[in-house]
């Protein structure tokens, strides 16, 4: 898991080969403006996910792991206070992994919590279970998916 802020970017490029156009499209795009859902750059190799919604709270947050991708969460409006355990560590699977979503949720608890400001990204890696959108207020941002 990295947290970082958008201006800080280039020094991850080199953890994927896809990591420059992702960036590229956070930083060239006018992100505000893009409707939400889901928004296609190069296939199902590199996409992005548009989402504004109310935060939810930490009990109502339930961690998720992903196996075929990378995540890059931006925060565009809001506070997204994100939890984070190592999936190796969690012991309470709440689902079966979806294979079709790419989904798996967990009943651990997080074992920390990001505050992410606007400007600022989390990356998770397929061995980050991370718990999103938990905060005060509405929460806006851009999930880029990037394939492993």
């Amino acid at each position: 898991m990295i947290l970082d802020t958008l201006a800080q970017a280039d020094r991850y490029l080199a953890l994927h080969p896809l990591f420059a156009r992702a960036f590229d499209f956070l930083r060239s795009t006018d992100l505000k403006a893009l409707a939400p859902g889901k928004h296609a750059l190069q296939g199902e190799q590199l996409f992005a996910i548009v989402e504004a919604c109310a935060g939810r709270t930490r009990s109502e947050a339930k961690l998720e792991c992903h196996r075929r991708y990378i995540d890059i969460q931006l925060v565009l409006e809001g506070v997204d206070e994100m939890g984070w355990k190592p999936v190796a560590e969690c012991v309470g699977p709440a689902t079966d992994y979806d294979n079709a979503r790419d989904i798996r949720f967990f009943n651990d608890a997080p074992a920390s919590w990001i505050a992410t400001p606007p400007g600022s990204f989390c990356l998770f890696f397929p061995d980050d279970a991370h718990a999103p959108l938990v905060g005060a207020g509405a929460i806006s941002k851009v999930v880029v998916k990037i394939a492993v």
